[in-house]
């Protein structure tokens, strides 16, 4: 068979080379049939029983969690769990059999299709990828139906050791990415997913190589082809040459060989080679996560999105969560910085981040009531948030962030109802930091444009780089029929980053960036000769930006970078950019020798 590349989206860095074992979507098997009316009760107890297998196996799989899993692994089985509680799914597919006499996996089939398909009108990348889960879901439930096994097999290298395993997929789940875990598991392909999937950020999490957006992956790779997955580019090779395999082992065990000296960083202060210091924050969703941001090393946490704790909730319980659970949620994360800077993203959900699976989204949720509008759309809730948080600084330095902030009365008023939680925890007499900061994420163009109104109100600014360029692209990057129009080298991009970074420095105000461009390595010289000099990131790319701002000197970058900016035409700047790269790599050296 010819050699040929399949080309998707790359969400977790490295290289993996193995044989493909593909996994069959439960959905391709389903049978549509009608059964007679005095079946109705068997094949309703038949998709109950399922359902209660599945329970047990995700209650399983949570409770065999090894005890240095990754924090995102128990929170997505527990999301799992709580879709296989909702109604939506537990009652509908057996209201379907009683009622149309469908036959139990037809039934659940049906249901998961109309459910799935509410999710498609929104906007956000995270909670439109959510739909992943449910469809998760319904495959395990699916599988048991159908008695189809999940378990990768045992494979043999012919030599005593055992062959890589390269799974393919037309989609699979964290849970199914754990049970593989202790397998000849080197990476994975997918048909669907994004950069935001629950199972791109266990990949991330794990470090597993992984390539996902294939679209076809699953039809055109053959059981037992031998593949290699480019991480870094999100490319897949099938049945490579000789000669590109070999170059491939060489770089893959180059890669290896540079992970385990960025761990000799750890502990290095990240300050680069002209003495100028640099702040490194992790970006994390739940309070466990702050343990994997000690272990990286990082300064602080430069973002913690609290919508984690509002979604999914058990309907058994009240919509939001208590100021109890809450409070009990920020201070373990601050508890577990050990003094370390906690920045808290107060509620991000809206129209367009449904809290349960049967909420409505509105025509167009992007440009919707969403984030800090949704917030100051329900002061109780949101005072009830405020007041948790504030009781939490008192255990550690808690700074607020407030997101999709634009005009200056949202400013004013997001202000009044902070000073007035402040003065109700007086009341009660609880202790709080009463000198928190508080910032903006600067992710509309307006308001990076109309930057002074924030900084005359506000103690610190953090840029969202993600919805910045979407919204100033008019582009979402998940959506693979314009994804290739996302770009953060477009000029205005470009435009806008340096000018929040430059107002904010001469204002006196910190300014970070806490999307993906802040741990992407290929724009950390980019952003340093912007001026940037605080970056959050996931936890798992601190080490690797780290060393690129060790190797970095601003006397040669910032010149380079105002002449970059001077540029407007996309050629050019990637060029500039490529070259900072270059500049890099000749002072890299002087790290080598210092660190070994």
């Amino acid at each position: 068979m010819a050699s040929f590349t399949l080309h998707g989206i790359s969400v977790s860095r490295g290289i993996a080379i193995g044989r493909a074992h593909l996994l069959a979507a439960a959905a391709l098997e389903v049978k549509h049939y009608l059964i007679a009316e005095e079946q109705i009760e068997a094949e309703v107890l038949r998709l109950k029983n399922a359902m209660a297998k599945v329970r047990e196996e995700l209650h399983t799989i949570r409770a065999d969690l090894p005890r240095e899993a990754p924090a995102e692994l128990a929170a997505f089985i527990d999301l799992h769990g709580l879709i296989l509680s909702d109604p939506m799914l537990t009652e509908v597919p057996l209201n379907i059999i009683r009622h149309r006499q469908y036959n139990a996996e037809w039934a659940l089939v049906t249901q998961i299709d109309e459910v799935s398909a509410q999710f498609d009108g929104i906007e956000d990348p995270y909670l439109r990828e959510r739909k992943a889960d449910i469809q998760q879901v319904g495959e395990r439930v699916l599988k048991v139906l159908l008695g189809s096994a999940t378990d990768l097999p045992v494979a043999d290298g012919g030599d005593g050791t055992f062959a890589s395993i390269i799974v393919v997929a037309h989609d699979i789940s964290p849970a199914d990415m754990l049970q593989f875990r202790d397998r000849a598991f080197a990476g994975f392909i997918t048909d669907l997913g994004g950069q935001n999937s629950h199972t791109a950020i266990v990949a991330r999490s794990l470090d597993i190589p992984a390539a996902v957006g294939m679209h076809n992956a699953s039809v055109l790779v053959r059981q037992d082809d031998l593949l290699i997955i480019d991480g870094d580019a999100g490319i897949v090779i099938v049945d490579p040459s000789p000669l590109v395999l070999a170059q491939y082992r060489q770089r893959q065990e180059r890669m290896q060989r540079d992970r385990k000296k960025l761990g000799r960083l750890k502990k290095t202060p990240a300050v680069t080679l002209d003495g100028t210091p640099i702040t490194l924050l992790a970006n994390i969703e739940l309070p466990n996560d702050a343990v994997a941001a000690m272990e990286a090393g990082a300064a602080g946490v430069g973002l913690f999105r609290s919508e984690f704790l509002f979604m999914g909730r058990d309907e058994r319980l009240e919509k939001f969560p208590t100021e109890e659970e809450q409070f009990a949620s920020y201070k373990q994360a601050v508890t577990l910085m050990k003094g370390r800077p906690v920045t808290i993203r107060t509620l991000d959900v809206g129209a367009d981040k449904p809290m349960d699976l049967a909420e409505q989204t509105s025509l167009n949720p992007a440009l919707g009531l969403r984030a800090i509008r949704y917030c100051l759309s329900e002061p109780q809730m949101f005072l009830t948030q405020l007041r948790a948080i504030l009781r939490a600084s008192a255990f550690g330095p808690i700074k607020l962030l407030i997101p999709m902030l634009a005009h200056a009365f949202e400013i004013d008023q997001t202000l009044g109802l902070i000073d007035q939680a402040k003065a109700q925890l007086r009341k009660s007499g609880q202790k709080f930091d009463a000198e928190i900061a508080i910032g903006a994420m600067i992710e509309i163009p307006a308001a990076a444009l109309a930057l002074p109104m924030f900084i005359k109100r506000l103690d610190f600014l953090s840029i969202g780089t993600n919805d910045l360029i979407q919204y100033t692209l008019a582009i979402d990057r998940v959506d693979h029929e314009v994804a290739h129009l996302y770009d953060p080298l477009h000029p205005a991009i470009l435009f806008l980053l340096a000018q929040v970074i430059t107002l904010g420095r001469k204002a006196g105000i910190p300014v970070s960036v806490c999307g993906e461009m802040a741990g992407d390595v290929r724009l950390t010289r980019l952003l340093l000769g912007m001026g940037l000099e605080e970056f959050s990131m996931h936890p798992a790319q601190l080490l690797a930006v780290k060393q690129e701002i060790l190797n970095s000197d601003l006397t040669m970058l910032t010149p380079q970078v105002k002449k970059i900016m001077r540029c407007t035409e996309p050629t050019s700047i990637a060029a500039g950019v490529a070259q900072l790269q270059e500049t890099v790599a000749t002072l890299s050296t002087q790290v080598s020798a210092k660190f070994g």
